[in-house]
C-alpha cells in the first residue's frame, strides 16, 4: 500500500519509482500501474568497440604487444558473440585474447564453447562438439550445393529482397548419413551444431513438456547463429498419438510450428526423419522448411566413394583393394553397412594374423544382409513415396 501511495504522488513531488531486478513480480493492485522496460542486449558496433577495448588492455598489459588480429575473424567472433550483455561478452572476449594473444578463425570453436556453457540454462540442448565438412560425405551433391548457395546469406548477407535460409528436413533409409550431414551442414556454414533431444522434454507434470520446449528452443535463440539439429523428429511430434498422451505431442508440434514461422534468431534447423508416415501433415506443408531432401540408398560410384572414405579412415590404402568389385557387390548397401564391413573384415583380419584385403571385405560383405533385404518392404514404401514428393540429395 506504501509503495501504491508513493507511484500516485499522494502528498509529494513529482517523481519516479524504479525497480530494478532480474524477475521483478508486482502484485495485481501495482502491476497496472507500472511499465514494464527491457534493456536491449548489445548490438554489433558495441561488441566491436568491447573486442577493441580488450585488445588494447592486452597490449598495455604485456609491454606494447599488439593483439594479432584476422578481420573476417573478428567480424565473425563480433557475430557470435551477439545474445549476450556486455559483461558476459567481455569476459569471453578477454579469455580469447589472452590465451594466445590473437583473435583469429581458430577461437570460434571455443567461443562457441564458452557462450553455450553460459546460455544453456534449458539443459535440453548438446552442444556437438565434432561436427564434420562436406569432404567426409560421399554424394549428396545437390544438397551440399544448395547449402553453398546459401552460406553468404545465412553469415548475415542475404540477397536483396531474401530472407536467411531457415531449414531443411532430411528424409531417407537409415544408415544413410543423415545425422552426419547434419554436422556437414553446421560446418559448411561455419556455426556450432546443437542437438534437441525430445526424449528429455517430455516430463509427467502438466505444462512441463511444453515449457521445456519453450527454454531449449529460447536457448538455441540466444546461442545464434547456430544449427538446431532435431534427430528423428518423428519421434517427437508423431502425427498418430492422438490423444493417447493427454494432447502432449499436439501442444509440442503447435509450439514448435509457431517458433519455426516466427524466429527472428539466425537458427538453421536440421530435422532428420526415417518414417515419413508418422510424420504430421502440418510439419510437412511448403513453407516449414525451405525444402525436403531424400536421402537414398547410395549408386555403385558413391559406395566406391564411401568405400575409400571409410579405408582412409583406418589407415588404409584404398588403392589396394578392388573398390569397382566391392562397391557392386555392395549393392543395396547403406554408408553404414559399407562402414560395418570394413569394421568386420579388420576384425577377421586381425583374428587370421593377416592385413585386410578385397577377399576378406568382399567375404564380410557377401555374408552381410542389408537393410534393404531385411525391410525390404518398408525401404520400397518410403522410396516410393519420396520419389514425386522430395529432392534427392545426390
Amino acid at each position: 500500500r506504501l509503495l501504491r501511495d508513493i507511484v500516485q504522488r499522494r502528498g509529494c513531488q513529482p517523481h519516479v519509482l524504479v525497480l530494478v531486478g532480474a524477475k521483478v513480480e508486482l502484485p495485481a493492485e501495482l502491476d497496472a500501474l507500472a511499465v514494464r522496460f527491457t534493456p536491449r542486449l548489445p548490438d554489433a558496433n558495441a561488441l566491436l568497440k568491447l573486442v577493441r577495448e580488450e585488445a588494447v588492455a592486452y597490449a598495455r598489459e604485456h609491454g606494447g604487444r599488439r593483439v594479432e588480429a584476422d578481420e573476417a575473424a573478428v567480424r565473425q567472433i563480433v557475430r557470435h558473440l551477439q545474445g549476450l550483455d556486455l559483461h558476459d561478452a567481455r569476459r569471453i572476449t578477454r579469455q580469447l585474447v589472452h590465451a594466445d594473444g590473437a583473435l583469429t578463425a581458430s577461437d570460434l570453436p571455443q567461443l562457441a564453447k564458452l557462450k553455450f556453457e553460459l546460455l544453456n540454462r534449458s539443459g535440453h540442448l548438446h552442444y556437438e562438439y565434432d561436427t564434420a565438412g562436406f569432404d567426409e560425405v560421399a554424394g549428396a551433391r545437390r544438397l551440399k550445393r544448395w547449402i553453398g548457395q546459401r552460406r553468404a546469406a545465412f553469415a548475415g548477407n542475404p540477397p536483396p529482397g531474401l530472407a536467411p535460409p531457415r531449414g531443411v528436413l532430411l528424409l531417407g533409409v537409415q544408415g544413410c548419413g543423415k545425422s552426419l550431414l547434419a554436422k556437414a551442414i553446421a560446418g559448411g556454414f561455419g556455426v556450432p551444431l546443437l542437438r534437441l533431444d525430445f526424449g528429455t522434454l517430455y516430463a509427467k507434470y502438466h505444462g512441463e513438456t511444453e515449457q521445456n520446449l519453450r527454454a531449449a528452443l529460447a536457448s538455441a535463440d540466444q546461442l545464434a547463429p547456430c544449427v538446431l539439429w532435431i534427430d528423428e523428429i518423428e519421434k517427437g511430434v508423431s502425427a498418430d498419438a492422438g490423444e493417447g498422451d493427454g494432447g502432449v505431442s499436439r501442444r509440442v508440434l503447435g509450439y514448435l510450428l509457431t517458433w519455426m514461422a516466427e524466429r527472428k534468431a539466425p537458427v538453421f534447423l536440421v530435422a532428420t526423419a526415417n518414417q515419413v508416415q508418422h510424420l504430421p501433415a502440418e510439419l510437412l506443408r511448403k513453407g516449414r522448411f525451405d525444402e525436403i531432401f531424400f536421402v537414398d540408398l547410395p549408386e555403385p560410384d558413391i559406395r566406391v566413394e564411401l568405400l575409400r572414405i571409410h579405408l582412409q579412415a583406418r589407415d588404409l590404402d584404398p588403392e589396394a583393394f578392388a573398390l569397382p568389385a566391392l562397391a557392386a557387390a555392395a549393392s543395396g548397401f547403406s554408408g553404414a553397412e559399407i562402414e560395418q564391413a570394413i569394421v568386420s573384415g579388420l576384425y577377421a583380419a586381425h583374428a587370421e594374423q593377416r592385413p585386410l584385403d578385397t577377399d576378406l571385405l568382399m567375404a564380410e560383405i557377401r555374408g552381410t544382409r542389408p537393410l534393404s533385404v531385411l525391410m525390404a518392404e518398408q525401404v520400397a514404401a518410403l522410396r516410393a513415396w519420396a520419389l514425386e514428393r522430395t529432392v534427392p540429395a545426390d
